[in-house]
């Protein structure tokens, strides 16, 4: 785990070796300053009237330099640290967005996108934080604790027995505190994905939460969530809180233990077995040392609770897509002719139930197909296979006479546009989000192909028009509006075989049928398969699928399965009678 976070360093691994080398010249100047501060006490309390200023100003300036010493390579130590850490956290942040760019469906349904969202911001930046202490903090602090004890005894002697008493103790309370409060850090990471979860949910549902007035209850869900966390980090918190009483505890022990018995000594000895200046440099390493500990504590504690944001950090680069490119890849796609044989498909292998049972089904290219089903017949599942978003549990599917696992994966999608049901536009110019299709596309191509969408009349309504803003999701058109920009952005691509998933849901049947009649003229050689749930919208189509519970009912053209489907019957009734109604 250390190996594969550290390689996303980077560019920065100046900044990461200098940082802790500067910590520790800083580390040894400021251990230097209470040995120089003792002499010059000495030397002023031996001297008596008869002070040698000449060699008072010379210890001065050595205490002098010695604090601007440490001053600076603690600066500097500073802001390496922070260019090491901030470019560790970019680097990593950025190889964690790539690597779930690169996964199928099949993994985006494992993590799931709040616990996805959790891991690109809490997590990282735990790591942030916990790799900044390592590279300066965790440096510093065992060196001064170490520096201090070697000089507490070369300077005290017997006294600095007096820490071997007091660090014990809070040793053993740090490691305490700290066992009690990892189980709780590992645990409560799985309640920030829920609160992500909920906060997502709600933003992304904000319209349906306004229309059915249930803002209480999101918020209340809402504040569950935050609770749960809340609760779970007070109890971490009110554990870590025994450092700072057990610490100061510590702290007097030892003013009391060393000030008690080192000024015994001096008025036994008077001043010449233990100096003053020896007394207060025995002192102030004392703090050193305590303070060390506090900080290797701090370090502890962060360093606990990042383990578990790193674990699922490499979790996800540890991921492997499900969805790879062959060995030797076929770069082109001849034709849009497509072809299932024998396929069946489920979602996860341990799942019981096929969502597609035993499809066999030859459509060639040019043609129009409609596929036709209730829902959760698994009409959407059908056409993901063709543009390999995943792969088949059994069987195959060709495409332009190859198995799809053969092509370049970007060769294939390129070739294959699918309108999803869920239509999705980004924030930007619809110029920008029409060129999703073909970043390269001129402006005489982006108007044909919303002129064959039905497009073009609305965009031209704006008073920007094509360079009318999208707001995110395409909160500022409508439905039917956004359902044609997504059909003219996959028409940007032309395609072999161009997939409307449901795509004309929206808009009303005149429009639909425009847009089929377009379709048809201007792209006759683009192999196109229509989900509908209205019968007019494929009726004209040149073969008729019916999915009934993952499996192929019938198939033909609308007047042959009137007579021999008794489902597209059922369907085409329902649809005419209420019609009529209307």
């Amino acid at each position: 785990m250390i190996k594969k976070l550290a390689k996303c360093v980077g560019g920065y691994k100046k900044n990461a070796i200098l940082s802790p080398i500067l910590v520790m010249l800083e580390v040894i100047m400021e251990c230097a300053i209470p040995a120089i501060a003792g002499s010059l006490i000495n030397e002023i309390n031996s001297a008596g009237d008869n002070i040698n200023l000449k060699r008072v100003a010379i210890i001065c300036s050595v205490l002098i330099g010695c604090a601007l010493c440490s001053l600076m390579f603690g600066a500097l130590a500073g802001i390496h640290c922070s260019r090491a850490s901030c470019g560790f956290a970019k680097y990593l942040r950025t190889e964690l967005f790539c690597k779930t760019q690169d996964f199928s469906f099949e993994n985006i349904d494992k993590f799931s996108s709040s616990s996805l969202v959790t891991r690109l911001t809490t997590d990282i930046t735990n790591v942030q934080q916990s790799f900044m202490m390592i590279i300066r903090t965790a440096i510093r602090s065992p060196f001064m604790f170490i520096f201090s004890i070697i000089m507490a005894f070369t300077v005290g002697g017997q006294m600095a027995f007096i820490f071997v008493i007091i660090i014990p103790i809070l040793l053993f309370t740090l490691i305490m505190v700290a066992k009690k409060a990892m189980p709780i850090f590992k645990k409560v990471f799985k309640k920030y994905d829920k609160l992500n979860a909920s906060v997502q949910e709600n933003v992304q549902g904000m319209r349906v939460v306004k229309s059915f007035v249930r803002e209480d209850y999101e918020t209340k869900k809402f504040e569950d969530a935050s609770n749960d966390v809340r609760a779970d980090f007070t109890k971490a918190e009110r554990i870590l809180a025994f450092n700072g009483p057990v610490m100061q505890l510590c702290m007097y022990a030892l003013m009391v233990g060393v000030l008690g018995f080192g000024s015994y000594i001096l008025i036994q000895t008077t001043g010449l077995a233990f100096d003053v200046g020896n007394f207060t440099m025995l002192l102030t390493y004392g703090m050193q040392m305590l303070m060390s500990l506090m900080m290797i504590s701090m370090i502890f504690v962060m360093v606990t609770m990042s383990i578990e944001s790193a674990r699922r950090i490499c979790e996800v680069l540890d991921e492997e897509t499900a969805i790879k490119n062959p060995e030797n890849p076929i770069y082109e796609v001849k034709s849009g002719d497509i072809e299932f044989k024998g396929v069946s498909f489920k979602y996860a292998k341990r799942a019981e139930k096929y969502a597609l049972s035993d499809i066999n089904l030859s459509i060639a290219s040019g043609q129009t197909v409609g596929i036709i089903g209730g829902t959760g017949s698994s009409k959407s599942t059908l056409i993901q296979l063709i543009s390999r978003l995943y792969d088949v549990t059994e069987g195959s599917v060709c495409v332009g006479g190859h198995d799809v696992r053969e092509y370049d994966l970007v060769t294939l999608r390129d070739s294959v546009s699918v309108v999803l049901q869920k239509n999705v536009l980004f924030s930007g110019t619809i110029k920008e989000n029409l060129r999703w299709g073909n970043e390269h596309a001129s402006e005489e191509e982006l108007v044909r192909v919303c002129k064959l969408a039905c497009a073009d009349e609305f965009i031209q309504g704006f008073p920007d028009g094509y360079d009318t803003y999208i707001e995110q999701g395409g909160s500022n058109v409508s439905g039917g509006q956004k359902q044609r920009l997504c059909i003219a952005r996959a028409l940007l691509k032309k395609p072999k075989i161009l997939i409307l998933d449901d795509s004309t849901s929206a808009v009303d049947t005149r429009t639909d049928a425009l847009i089929r009649k377009a379709m048809r003229e201007e792209i006759p050689d683009t192999t196109k398969i229509i989900i509908a749930q209205r019968i007019s919208s494929v009726q004209d189509a040149d073969l008729i699928i019916i999915l009934d519970d993952g499996k192929i009912s019938a198939t033909g053209n609308h007047d042959s399965l009137l007579s021999s489907s008794e489902i597209y019957k059922d369907i085409y009734t329902s649809q005419t009678k209420g019609a009529t109604m209307a």
